[in-house]
């Protein structure tokens, strides 16, 4: 992997932003705005033992960001966006040691209503929003079975955001909209996506298609990704449905990824559940059944305890509990 910079400290980069964004809002309208997650609880990977600990990101990665845009006249407007992962258990930066401070999203584009929104540098994937708005519990990594089987099982590669790459999204048309992204070929390859969508009323449908032939290992591991998602909403429970498919063309093996799960909405909160499952045609199934309670203690804080029933055919059960509070501001 090729070597980067080394980032400054978060909090003073935090602090270098936030002066910049305050001067900046005569100007135009730039928002400072994040998410802290922490959590105690215990985890087994399938076939290894079991550890407990004070957790960071377990229902939704710590990060934090700065945005804004420009009204340039004519419908159209200047965006950017600067968001890094961090760890707040130990207060580092990014996901895991070494990587890249902003890697969450680092990116600058043009935004129209009417022709939509293209944006250059290092922007989320497609598959990854979609991964994450079709099933129960959203982005967690540590107890989602639809995100760890697409990004931390083996199967699908190139990570949830693309560096050196340019995206377009459409305006919305009667609940329809598109979009596609491409990154640079230098290195080893280059990615593309296309998507498409469908949001109104209860009803709500993602298509996406991936191509991976750049993601950051030596050697490169190139897949080939679809997937289909959908829920509904019946107002008592939302539904979620998830159908893919993961080619890995370095390999050969081909995976099937499918689940469904269920948000019931509870008091001041909600009971979720959702159940994965990847079906190699080489290699030993997965099982995943997460099932959780979330309880707003307002708009932006929630407490939550989860737990999740982990199983690989032939290791020993994996899974794992968590009790947190994540906040946003």
């Amino acid at each position: 992997m090729k070597s980067t910079p080394k980032a400054l400290h978060p909090l003073a980069t935090a602090a270098l932003l936030a002066t910049l964004a305050l001067g900046a809002q005569a100007q135009s309208s730039v928002n400072v705005y994040g998410l802290m997650d922490l959590s105690v609880g215990s985890t087994k990977a399938p076939g290894g033992p079991a550890t407990t600990a004070v957790d960071s990101g377990k229902m939704t990665t710590s990060y934090y960001g700065f945005g804004g845009r420009e009204d340039l006249g004519g419908g159209l407007a200047a965006t950017f966006r600067i968001e890094g992962f961090l760890r707040a258990t130990s207060g580092d930066a990014g996901r895991f040691t070494g990587d890249p401070q902003f890697s969450r999203t680092a990116s600058v584009g043009l935004s129209s209503a009417r022709l939509g929104s293209l944006t250059l540098g290092r922007n989320t994937t497609a598959l990854f929003v979609s991964t994450l708005g079709f099933n129960a519990f959203g982005d967690s990594f540590g107890y989602s079975p639809s995100i760890r089987h697409y990004f931390t099982s083996g199967t699908t590669t190139g990570d949830s955001g693309w560096s050196e790459s340019i995206g377009y999204a459409s305006p919305t048309w009667g609940g329809f909209k598109a979009g596609a992204m491409v990154t640079s070929k230098t290195g080893n390859g280059g990615n593309w996506s296309v998507n498409l969508g469908y949001g109104a009323g209860p009803l709500a449908v993602s298509l996406v298609h991936q191509q991976v032939k750049k993601d950051g290992t030596t050697p490169t591991q190139d897949t080939d990704t679809t997937q289909l998602g959908a829920s509904y909403d019946f107002g008592v429970a939302k539904a979620f449905l998830q159908l893919g498919q993961v080619d890995n063309d370095t390999t050969g093996n081909d995976y099937t990824i499918s689940g469904v799960g269920a948000r019931v909405p509870l008091g001041a909160g909600a009971v979720i559940a959702q159940y994965g499952q990847i079906a190699p045609q080489t290699g030993a199934d997965r099982h995943t059944l997460s099932v959780g309670y979330l309880h707003n203690l307002s708009k932006r804080t929630e407490l939550y305890a989860v737990a999740m029933h982990d199983k690989i055919d032939g290791l020993s059960s994996g899974g794992g509990y968590s009790l947190g509070i994540r906040h946003r501001f």
